[in-house]
């Protein structure tokens, strides 16, 4: 979905960075400048360092909340009769980074993919990071999410409104987010 979106952007004359974990799909325009990453604290670094010199950012990386708290150097054996046990603690919340740090001019969007309360916990995301509109996903409709060329979302903004999809390619679905956000940039979305 970020490569969709990256393409399409350029595509509307756009110079877009785009910060990219582990993926076989590359973008295939050349305003877009690839940045790989390989972890999320990687990926909120780098996206730390770009959002000040940005008019904005589109957060839709599936990044986990979770890691583990130690890192083994090699291979772990297995060994009869003992037990591991996994702590976990927080990555870093990237679009709440980012709201934190947005300027009056700034475009921050976020993505939600939520399996129960979609709409109320998108909002709330909406909400606390500071975003001007969020982007659900849900996973109750059978083509829709991850792992496949096409995607079903929902678009909620701060204004309130909500505009609904149908299932289409992602590459329709990039163009119905960068035409929202091109409204929102413009100042006239009225949706």
């Amino acid at each position: 979905m970020g490569v969709a979106m990256a393409d399409c952007l350029a595509e509307e004359g756009a110079e877009v960075d785009l910060i990219l974990g582990p993926s076989h799909v590359r973008p295939l325009h050349t305003r877009v400048a690839l940045h790989p990453v390989h972890t999320a604290q990687d990926m909120h670094e780098k996206a730390v360092a770009l959002f000040p010199n940005s008019n904005g950012a589109i957060m839709s990386a599936a990044v986990s909340d979770y890691r583990p708290a130690q890192q083994a150097a090699q291979k772990m054996k297995r060994e009869a009769g003992v037990d591991l046990t996994l702590t976990l603690k927080p990555n870093p919340d990237i679009a709440a980074s980012l709201g934190k740090m947005k300027q009056a001019d700034q475009i921050l969007v976020g993505f939600a993919l939520e399996t129960e309360n979609e709409e109320a916990n998108a909002l709330g995301k909406l909400k606390r990071k500071q975003l001007d509109f969020i982007v659900l996903n849900s996973l109750k409709h059978e083509g829709a999410g991850f792992g496949g060329d096409t995607n079903r979302i929902s678009i909620l903004d701060k204004e309130g409104s909500k505009e609904s999809f149908a299932l289409k390619p992602k590459s329709e679905v990039a163009r119905d987010i960068v035409d929202k956000l091109c409204r929102v940039m413009n100042g006239n979305d009225h949706s």
